[in-house]
């Protein structure tokens, strides 16, 4: 129990410290003979220090992509003048702003044991074809498209990439579904601990490799797809938010749906939408 306010301390940054010092301030441990307990230190699972510095508070390094934290100040014995500080400073700004669009994979077969027989339904493909237009009628030049390594994911995937003829495609299972940190509130389909953090992990990684600003060469505006599922996106676009994560069951996002982030060259970001399906006629919206 101890361990879990923890990391629901450290998450919404309570009392301004970070993760680490919070989970290292936890005293858990067997009872002495005298009945008092022996405390030891509970090591952080690593993605927990992700935190925000305090509630409210905007952390501008929340990429660790701020020019000030990458410039080397201890590769010279002396301290740069501020011309050349300047001029360093400069040369890892971001210059281009990044669109991330997340979209969740069309209605699947759920009760398929297996995960390769949970294949799109006849619905679900249709709503793959409707979000597929509705991606090309914004008249953008898409980048790339990355993907989850499910089935229903590729199979998405597949139909969008119809109406998007010469975009690269990258499959990863970094954006697989999972569970990535204990809900709160809390739900009744419980699941242990260690689930959470094996998959919390997986997802932490997917969301601090793919959500960032440019990097500092890219000169142009970057239009992304990101095809994958409600929890991941859930989570990317609580932690991109600032947001508590453990809040992330509170959204809701329908099937072959449109979710855009927009991350600016200063590392700020905005929601334009979440969770779309606006172009669906309302007999073809589902959530399962």
């Amino acid at each position: 129990m101890a361990f879990r306010q923890a990391l629901q301390l450290a998450a919404c940054g309570l009392a301004g410290g970070s993760a680490a010092v919070l989970f290292s301030a936890v005293a858990v441990g067997k009872p002495r003979a005298g009945g008092d307990a022996e405390p030891r230190v509970v090591e952080p699972p690593a993605w927990a220090g992700a935190a925000r510095p305090g509630p409210g508070v905007w952390d501008p390094n929340w990429d660790r992509r701020e020019p000030l934290s990458l410039v080397n100040l201890r590769k010279r014995n002396l301290e740069p003048g501020e011309e050349e500080l300047a001029s360093r400073l400069d040369h890892y700004k971001a210059k281009a702003t990044r669109h991330i669009f997340l979209i969740r994979h069309s209605q699947y077969h759920v009760d398929a044991s297996l995960e390769k027989d949970r294949t799109l339904t006849p619905l679900g493909r249709e709503q793959a074809e409707l979000t597929g237009l509705r991606l090309a009628s914004l008249g953008l030049k898409f980048n790339k498209i990355v993907h989850s390594s499910m089935t229903r994911a590729i199979e998405t995937t597949d139909i969008i990439s119809k109406h998007l003829p010469g975009v690269c495609r990258v499959s990863t299972d970094l954006l697989r579904e999972g569970a990535p940190i204990e809900p709160d509130p809390p739900v009744s389909h419980w699941k242990p601990e260690a689930v959470y953090y094996e998959d919390g992990a997986r997802i932490e990684a997917a969301f601090r490799n793919y959500i960032h600003r440019a990097d500092a060469k890219q000169q142009e505006d970057s239009y992304e797809i990101f095809i994958c599922h409600a929890n991941v996106i859930r989570y990317i676009v609580c932690r991109a938010l600032q947001f508590p994560p453990e809040g992330w069951l509170r959204l809701s996002l329908n099937n072959g749906s449109i979710t855009h982030l927009v991350v600016r060259p200063d590392g700020r970001v905005a929601l334009r939408a979440l969770g779309d399906t606006g172009f669906m006629p309302p007999d073809k919206i589902s959530r399962s």
